[in-house]
């Protein structure tokens, strides 16, 4: 009688620690779930925020090429004849033209890739919630 007792007890101890046991990995599963989807997201808002800021710069970049362009221009404006160019505006004057449309644009790119770039928050810190349940582990007995 004590043997089907113990066998029972046993069974029951096994099937208990075997359910902890798979619960356990379950839980550790979905978490490494959550973390690589965090880390997912993450990803994906930086390559967005990052892929703004490149293109503003290419644009500053373009912006820098007009310009120079622009004062090539106007030291030839500056040393030719007077009357010589018939348009109502100098070509440096065009040449500066785009390159304020442009610096206007890759400044507003830049800066707003800059900004969701340091507005992402990054994931390795941890919540709240769970700082608080570790920090009875931690202590010291008295």
């Amino acid at each position: 009688m004590s043997t089907d007792s113990e066998e029972t007890s046993k069974s029951s101890t096994t099937s208990l620690v075997t359910g902890i046991l798979t619960d356990l990995q379950q839980l550790v599963e979905q978490q490494f779930q959550l973390t690589r989807a965090e880390i997912e997201d993450e990803l994906r808002q930086r390559t967005a925020a990052v892929s703004l800021l490149a293109l503003g710069l290419v644009v500053l970049f373009l912006d820098a090429f007009v310009l120079c362009e622009a004062a090539a221009h106007l030291l030839h404006w500056l040393t030719s004849a007077s009357g010589s160019d018939p348009a109502r505006l100098a070509l440096w004057e065009c040449h500066s033209l785009v390159a304020l449309v442009l610096f206007v644009i890759g400044g507003v790119l830049t800066s707003v890739g800059r900004s969701r770039f340091l507005s992402i928050k990054t994931s390795q810190e941890p919540t709240p919630g769970i700082a608080q349940e570790t920090v009875p582990w931690t202590k010291p007995l008295k």
